[in-house]
């Protein structure tokens, strides 16, 4: 039996990161790409918009692929999905869930932020030239010094914050307000409570107005690079040794991005998600919102 779910899993996984590993990459493109609101002259001297690029085209495919890999897994395997934002760690109650899903983010916060910056890179990477990747992704500095990477301003508190408002809120909320839905007992979902159900989905959606501000914010911190110098502070662009020769994506092969000049850093999590406010409007604080809010209410159900 187990050589058969082996066989079933492969073509899952397969089918799985086929479809979700360029999702993600959507994702992180549409929530770091910066589309400030600011006017410029055309030609003629009349004002127009910014007109930098614009990403909006991630619900729909996102949506369709959640469906195809979701009922492919309940069909053929019947086995839980994983969820955006869910966080799953061995049962230790509430803090020892906090303390495994912190010392998680931390181990996986350099991988996490490698790839953020793969995917918003104006760069080509070669898929085999592993040191030159790193000095187009790194700067001198974090290469000599690779953890300041954990220094990112804001990054940290930006995770934390949002583990902490998963674990110390809704989880101990979905315990109390619908346990029947963690135990596994025969009587199925029948004894749920439609009313403190429904207290709970609003809970939801109330914990997606904070999370995915927190969420596109992390994603703006990742892909800033940082910067130290004798002459500039720890997130200032540096002079030499940072500017390599390499080939760039063109317009017409790459849907490329806009990324914000890093001679004007976020300063931390604050400042990122004011200057956010101020310079592209507070909707794009809630860019994929809905994803954020559809793992939080499937999270009801794991």
């Amino acid at each position: 039996m187990k050589f058969l779910e082996i066989l079933f899993l492969i073509p899952t996984l397969a089918l799985s990161l086929a479809i979700i590993v360029p999702l993600t990459g959507v994702l992180v493109r549409f929530r770091a790409n910066y589309n400030p609101k600011a006017l410029r002259l055309d030609p003629e001297g009349g004002a127009q918009a910014h007109t930098g690029p614009v990403i909006h085209t991630y619900f729909v495919p996102t949506l369709l692929s959640t469906v195809i890999v979701t009922l492919f897994i309940l069909l053929f395997l019947d086995a839980p999905r994983t969820r955006h934002g869910a966080y799953r760690a061995p049962e230790a109650g509430v803090l020892g869930t906090l303390v495994y899903s912190v010392g998680m983010m931390l181990i996986s916060l350099p991988t996490a932020i490698l790839t953020y910056r793969s995917i918003t890179t104006p760069h080509k990477l070669p898929y085999f030239q592993l040191m030159q990747n790193l000095r187009i992704l790194l700067t001198p500095t974090e290469r000599s010094r690779p953890w300041i990477l954990y220094l990112t301003p804001g990054l940290l508190p930006a995770e934390v914050l949002h583990i902490v408002i998963v674990v110390l809120g809704l989880g101990p909320l979905r315990r109390l307000l619908v346990p029947e839905l963690s135990a596994k007992t025969e009587s199925g979902l029948g004894d749920i409570s439609i009313v403190k159900l429904s207290i709970y989905l609003v809970l939801v959606v109330l914990s997606t107005a904070i999370l995915t501000p927190l969420e596109v914010i992390a994603t703006r911190l990742a892909i800033q690079r940082n910067h130290a110098s004798s002459e500039y502070n720890s997130v200032s662009q540096e002079v030499d040794g940072d500017a390599e020769e390499t080939a760039e994506f063109s317009g017409a092969e790459e849907d490329v991005i806009g990324l914000r000049n890093e001679a004007d850093p976020y300063l931390g999590l604050v400042d990122c998600g004011k200057r956010i406010i101020d310079e592209e409007g507070w909707m794009s604080l809630y860019r994929a919102w809905w994803l954020t809010l559809l793992g939080g209410a499937g999270s009801a159900f794991a």
